[in-house]
């Protein structure tokens, strides 16, 4: 739905509520117009209703206002008397309506200065489990997300087991898309395995601005641009969904390549702009190598001195060793039983069709590809049938469909048309990015993929909370609270943690006690 289509329906709501309300603001010793007037109203109904004005920026926080507008609606009943559990359970199911007959059939009188405290345990305990997740959904919305990492892609960096916080304010925290949600769950509602949201309606892309761009080799959490989920059943009933940008699977990868950027590989190696891309002193770049040993390799010695720990046995005293740096290959051809080292690789030339842009007119794979030219917002390119297997998802799905324009290319000999045009040239209206993870070998990216779009970006990684060793079952409390970003050996604050913790409750002792003293 566009921006249009949402004003018509915001001011068809005010009708609405003014239609059901007037009587009531006028009951209360308002003026009835003051309930027709947009935003205002909400304004003078937490008045009346004697709740803080900030409750009304709540009404128009996307999911949060799932939340929000049946208690608004249950508070303007109990504000005029109706306390009963028949006239609360009336107000949520018929959406608020039930205020209309309130409003026109039932003579009531306001009280202006009524208790807000619930009448029984139950009620404050249900008080504060909603006020406890709407202030989760806000953070978790806005400005910090937790998530896992699954995968080694990022090993050395990010390990399988981290647990972070990710930011959503460094680059600009994404206003919800899909505005009828379950709060703080992704795609799936945990335990039942349905589906956490309602494909429709679709708010438009908006991004509150952020205080940091993508940079070039930034860590990014981002939703997963092909996830359509024709590749996968995704709730374990069988059926196949379409996602919603903001519902598509979330991954985190490095920006290699940020717009404007012209990108090739070369054996595994990134190059940017020609010159070959550094990465920052905490990253490794990994490969994949077979291994062949005239004995046993010790695991405990692979673990602790080579930092290895995705490896296979493959017999014949053969290893296959899924991502080692090149430092630590360089240490392990020293070790004596190891007589002779392989590292996995395509060769130049050699096509992968499961390689982007997936045509055969470029015979690339994952250790040689490009060059390709990272697409900038407003930057201007020649569309022809040579350059037209880059670019088409970009016209066709993420600056068209995606954000409801209907975007249809096809091909008239070696004429390149869109919507039955003639297109010669195209203008981004986005930037795009480059995303592939260190682990060379073991990394679905942008490689197979493309490009990932700008309104895909879901934030930055910047701390890791939580990490666990799924292989040894045990803490890695080298690792807890230590900063994503930054250079050296990343530096654990839990200690600072504890102590400011421990130091809060021994302050809030004595303050209770002080307090208790002077009564």
């Amino acid at each position: 739905m566009s921006w249009t289509g949402w004003f018509i329906l915001f001011l068809i709501v005010q009708l609405i509520h003014f239609a059901g309300t007037w009587k009531l603001y006028k009951a209360a010793g308002r003026k009835p117009w003051e309930a027709a007037v947009p935003v205002y109203n909400a304004v003078v109904l937490m008045k009346i209703i004697n709740r803080p004005w900030w409750w009304t920026i709540l009404l128009f926080i996307p999911i949060v206002n799932l939340i929000m507008f049946p208690v608004v609606w249950v508070e303007t009943l109990r504000s005029f008397g109706r306390n009963s559990t028949t006239d609360t359970i009336l107000g949520i199911v018929t959406l608020g309506l039930y205020i209309y007959y309130i409003n026109y059939t039932q003579d009531v009188t306001h009280i202006k200065d009524r208790s807000l405290k619930p009448r029984t345990s139950t009620g404050e305990w249900v008080s504060s489990i909603l006020f406890a997740v709407v202030a989760a959904t806000v953070v978790h919305t806005y400005v910090m997300q937790p998530f896992t990492i699954p995968t080694s892609s990022l090993e050395k960096t990010l390990l399988v087991g981290d647990f972070l916080f990710v930011s959503k304010f460094h680059y600009g925290a994404r206003n919800p898309m899909t505005p009828v949600a379950f709060p703080m769950v992704h795609d799936t509602i945990p335990v039942v395995h349905k589906k956490s949201y309602f494909s429709k309606p679709q708010l438009p892309y908006f991004r509150l601005p952020g205080f940091q761009s993508i940079k070039r080799n930034d860590i990014v959490v981002f939703n997963w641009p092909v996830d359509t989920v024709n590749a996968f059943q995704q709730y374990g009933d069988g059926k196949y969904y379409y996602k919603p940008i903001d519902k598509k699977s979330n991954y985190v990868k490095r920006a290699v390549g940020v717009p404007g950027d012209s990108l090739e590989i070369r054996d595994g190696y990134v190059y940017i702009n020609g010159e070959k891309n550094q990465l920052p002193d905490r990253a490794k770049v990994q490969f994949a190598y077979d291994v062949k040993v005239n004995g046993q390799l010790n695991p405990e010695m692979l673990y602790n001195r080579y930092d290895i720990t995705d490896r296979y046995g493959f017999g014949n005293n053969t290893y296959r060793f899924a991502a080692i740096s090149e430092e630590s290959m360089n240490m392990l051809k020293n070790n004596p039983n190891v007589v002779e080292i392989t590292r996995l690789r395509s060769e130049k030339g050699e096509w992968d069709p499961g390689i982007f842009p997936n045509d055969q007119k470029y015979p690339w794979n994952n250790d040689f590809f490009g060059p390709i030219y990272i697409p900038q917002k407003g930057e201007t390119v020649s569309i022809n049938p040579e350059t037209l297997p880059f670019y088409k998802r970009i016209i066709e799905v993420y600056e068209g469909s995606e954000i409801g324009i209907e975007n249809k290319i096809t091909q008239s000999g070696t004429e390149v048309l869109l919507n039955g045009q003639p297109l010669t040239d195209y203008t981004f209206k986005m930037d795009y990015y480059w995303m592939m993870g260190d682990n060379r070998n073991n990394s679905e990216d942008a490689r197979t993929w493309g490009f990932v779009p700008y309104n895909h970006v879901v934030g930055k990684p910047v701390f890791v909370w939580m990490s666990w060793d799924g292989i040894n079952k045990k803490v890695r409390w080298d690792r807890v609270f230590t900063t994503v970003g930054g250079s050296g050996k990343p530096v654990s604050y839990l200690m600072y943690f504890v102590i400011v913790v421990i130091g809060w409750f021994v302050f809030d002792f004595f303050r209770k006690k002080k307090k208790g003293t002077k009564k």
